[in-house]
């Protein structure tokens, strides 16, 4: 029997941007190109078959939840995370949400998504914390470890009927899983450094940080040793098959 292939939902207006992101996460999936079905969430509504699918990656997003002004698309794409995410908390899927898409999930649950908890671009240190060290996917990385971050908003707090897996000081909630079937990253679990300087280019002027230190900053993200996030992904691609 042939292993159905995972999906990757793009988040992301910017094309170039977007094809990127999916490249990183078939890699660090370490599935061939085939194996991972790109769906652009931003032009197209959520597919209804999702049980065609192993398991659904979500990517990150310049969009942000706190957001005041969105367009049509933008809450048209919040309404298709949202049911996607209550699929994967129901069990009727796996999925794992990250960046922009922790904030629709947090929002789902109840919780509260603050801009009083915005990070630096770059490499920063995460936290597991007893659960996340027990956890199934979280399980198998180092109790502390880097990973790439930059964001505008964040989670307060754990939200109801979700459980803490990740943290670190400027932003309390990292990563949780909610359900049977959800995980959700603040932190961004794909890129290598090249993939993240390439996405910081992308986003120079967008506001995550000083465009004219692009060098300082991309010097930073290139000389950090970032390899646990990967391993996550990895494990979520073997739990999904294994299904």
């Amino acid at each position: 029997m042939t292993p159905l292939p995972l999906l990757y939902v793009c988040a992301r207006p910017q094309r170039d941007a977007a094809v990127a992101e999916w490249a990183s996460f078939r890699d660090g999936l370490g599935v061939r190109d085939d194996d991972l079905v790109h769906h652009d969430l931003v032009r197209e509504p959520l597919p209804a078959d999702l049980e065609r699918y192993a398991a659904v990656v979500v990517g990150g997003s310049p969009f942000n939840v706190t957001a005041t002004d969105k367009t049509d698309e933008q809450l048209r794409l919040e309404r298709d995370l949202e049911r996607l995410a209550a699929a994967g908390i129901e069990g009727r899927t796996n999925v794992m949400f990250t960046c922009f898409g922790i904030g629709v999930v947090t929002r789902l649950l109840g919780g509260v998504v603050t801009l009083e908890h915005p990070e630096d671009t770059g490499p920063a240190e995460i936290a597991l914390t007893a659960a996340g060290q027990a956890d199934e996917l979280f399980g198998i990385l180092d109790p502390r470890f880097q990973a790439y971050t930059a964001h505008k908003e964040g989670t307060a707090a754990v939200p109801p009927g979700a459980t803490l897996l990740a943290w670190n000081d400027a932003c309390p909630v990292q990563a949780y899983r909610a359900g049977t079937g959800l995980w959700a990253t603040q932190f961004h679990p794909e890129p290598t450094a090249d993939a993240f300087v390439a996405r910081m280019r992308v986003y120079r002027e967008a506001g995550y940080f000083d465009a004219d230190a692009f060098d300082e900053v991309s010097a930073q993200v290139r000389t950090a040793t970032v390899e646990q996030p990967t391993l996550l992904l990895r494990s979520f691609a073997a739990r999904a098959v294994a299904a």
